[in-house]
C-alpha cells in the first residue's frame, strides 16, 4: 500500500483527529497515548476493500510489532481485527518510517511472549483483560 493513498475516515473523532495530526506533521511521534507512542497499521478493509488506518500503541521487539486487539478491554473484538484476519498484509508507519508487514495471530509461549512486551509497553494492557471475558487477542507484524 502506498503511503500517499486517499484513506477511508476513521469514524471515532478522537482517532480521526490523531490521524489528522500524523498527517499534518509526517510522524507518528506527534501523537501519543498516555505519554506512550503509537505506530498507524494500514490495513485492507474486508467488507470494503478500502484502505483503512489505525493508530495502536507501539510495541515493537526486534523489527517486529504486536497489534493488541484490547478495544480498552470491551465484550468484542475490535473491527479491524476481522481485517488482519482475511487481508494479513499490512503496511506500518512508525515514526516517519513505513514499510510492510504481515499480521499473524499468536498463541500460547509465543502469545505470553507478546503479551509480557504489550504490558511493559503500555500497561494498562493488564488492566483491560480483568475488564473482559474475551482473552484479547495479539497479533504479530512481521516482515513479509
Amino acid at each position: 500500500m502506498a503511503a500517499a493513498q486517499e484513506y477511508e475516515p476513521n469514524a471515532t473523532p478522537w482517532v480521526r483527529a490523531q490521524l489528522e495530526k500524523i498527517d499534518r506533521t509526517g510522524d507518528t511521534r506527534s501523537v501519543s497515548m498516555h505519554d506512550r507512542h503509537v505506530v498507524v497499521v494500514i490495513m485492507t478493509g474486508v467488507r470494503t476493500g478500502k484502505a483503512r488506518r489505525v493508530p495502536l500503541m507501539r510495541v515493537e521487539h526486534d523489527g517486529a510489532y504486536a497489534a493488541v486487539a484490547s478495544k480498552g478491554g470491551a465484550p468484542r473484538d475490535p473491527v479491524w481485527l476481522r481485517n488482519l484476519v482475511a487481508n494479513p498484509d499490512v503496511t506500518v508507519q512508525d515514526g516517519t518510517v513505513v514499510f510492510e508487514r504481515r499480521a499473524r495471530l499468536v498463541e500460547g509461549d509465543e502469545r505470553a511472549r507478546w503479551w509480557e512486551r504489550a504490558v511493559a509497553a503500555y500497561p494498562p494492557y493488564a488492566q483491560y483483560q480483568t475488564r473482559t471475558r474475551r482473552r484479547i487477542p495479539v497479533f504479530v507484524l512481521e516482515p513479509r
